[in-house]
């Protein structure tokens, strides 16, 4: 019953009230970026959805378009800047979300979404963490985030998909605004995540 008709609404609800709670930070944000980051502040990337639907996921910048004599960009430790570091520090790149909250793409709680070139490489047990919409947050965050192995949070996703409830919901919500804020545990660059995905990739295919 929460799952199907009460967490639409309720991911609905908050989001807009976020969204007028956090409508300072929505307008003096982009002034700031554009002095760090250039012109275009939001970043839009692909990534995928609810039932392996592919949707635009929305972000503030972090990082400058600056490029090497190839024309190719720079390594993300060049381009990411102090105040595009600050921003990941506390998620506030990541508060453009909640208008895919709103349009339907995403959820408040679920799991992170993937980026396509990602998802063939999940086994059909890790693929049911697109049974349900991808979440802004979700239990894999609250219990390590960036510190855990790929393997070890689509372990948390797939639990939460098989377990997702309101009280459930609430406990990962809150908690998010403590780990965010006062226990942050994260690795700096996607890069590092992408070595981190790899190798656990591999260990599964051991396994």
């Amino acid at each position: 019953m929460y799952l199907r008709y009460f967490k639409r609404v309720l991911d609905v609800v908050i989001a807009f009230i976020l969204l007028i709670l956090c409508l300072p930070i929505f307008l003096c944000t982009p002034i700031i970026s554009i002095f760090f980051h250039g012109p275009k502040v939001l970043f839009i990337q692909e990534r995928v959805g609810y039932q392996g639907k592919l949707f635009k996921l929305i972000k503030f910048r972090t990082m400058t378009n600056k490029r090497g004599a190839d024309g190719k960009f720079l390594p993300d430790k060049v381009r990411e800047t102090r105040f595009g570091a600050y921003m990941r520090k506390i998620s506030l790149d990541e508060l453009p979300q909640l208008l895919n909250v709103i349009i339907g793409d995403m959820s408040l709680v679920g799991p992170r979404p993937l980026m396509p070139k990602y998802v063939s490489h999940c086994t059909p047990l890790q693929q049911k963490r697109h049974d349900i919409h991808p979440g802004m947050t979700g239990l894999a965050q609250i219990c390590g985030r960036n510190t855990l192995t790929y393997t070890q949070r689509f372990r948390y996703d797939v639990w939460y998909v098989h377990n997702v409830s309101f009280n459930l919901d609430v406990k990962v919500f809150f908690r998010t605004v403590r780990v965010v804020f006062f226990d942050r545990k994260t690795t700096q660059y996607d890069s590092v995540i992408e070595d981190s995905y790899r190798n656990s990739i591999t260990k599964e295919i051991k396994k």
